[in-house]
């Protein structure tokens, strides 16, 4: 697999933007069955190995999932303080939950389930996200979840982009590149007006 050009460019971003704890969080945009625009904040967790897609999690039980299976297409917007920047990233999304048949895909559901902190795993054991607030208190604080094997509800969702708007707010003008992947898996870029 060849790494889209625009992976040099997320890299440098993350690279020179590595003190800020929330430079690896984005938005994501997704659809509601209603065809309204859904948004909220994820944590960018790498590529998928030998892949060009974007690796989150997320719970099967959130609205999220539930949109994503009706409808894949989303965007991301990322925006890097540091270096001034911002990536726009459209593409497909992909539940990868317990009863996936794609075995490296199950791999690496695992793999970054195992590479959360106790304090990120335990918050797919708490009680079901969007719904009324539970009150008992203890329901914000079961035992904690195997380290190994992730709860059935801990999803892998994977965005696979089609095409990434990057405009560099710094310069005058400003600089902005358009990539886009064809029907052959073959990436393009063009220079647009900022």
């Amino acid at each position: 697999m060849t790494l889209a050009p625009w992976r040099s460019a997320i890299a440098h971003a993350l690279h020179r933007n590595r003190s800020l704890v929330y430079a690896r969080y984005l938005q994501l945009a997704t659809v509601q069955p209603n065809g309204r625009p859904a948004n909220r904040t994820l944590v960018f967790r790498g590529f998928l190995e030998d892949t060009n897609q974007l690796k989150f999690i997320t719970d099967t039980r959130s609205a999220k999932a539930d949109q994503i299976q009706q409808q894949p297409w989303a965007e991301v917007c990322w925006y890097f303080p540091n270096t001034r920047e911002q990536f726009r990233i459209t593409g497909c999304l992909t539940l990868v939950s317990s009863d996936d048949s794609h075995q490296d895909l199950k791999l690496a559901r695992i793999s970054i389930w195992q590479e959360l902190s106790d304090a990120a795993r335990l918050q797919f054991a708490w009680p079901h996200p969007g719904k009324f607030r539970v009150e008992n208190p203890e329901a914000f604080a079961p035992p904690a979840p195997d380290p190994v094997q992730p709860l059935p509800n801990f999803c892998l969702l994977l965005l696979d982009p089609l095409q990434v708007d990057h405009l560099e707010l710094r310069g005058e003008p400003q600089n902005r590149k358009f990539y886009r992947r064809d029907e052959n898996q073959e990436w393009f870029c063009e220079e647009i007006n900022p």
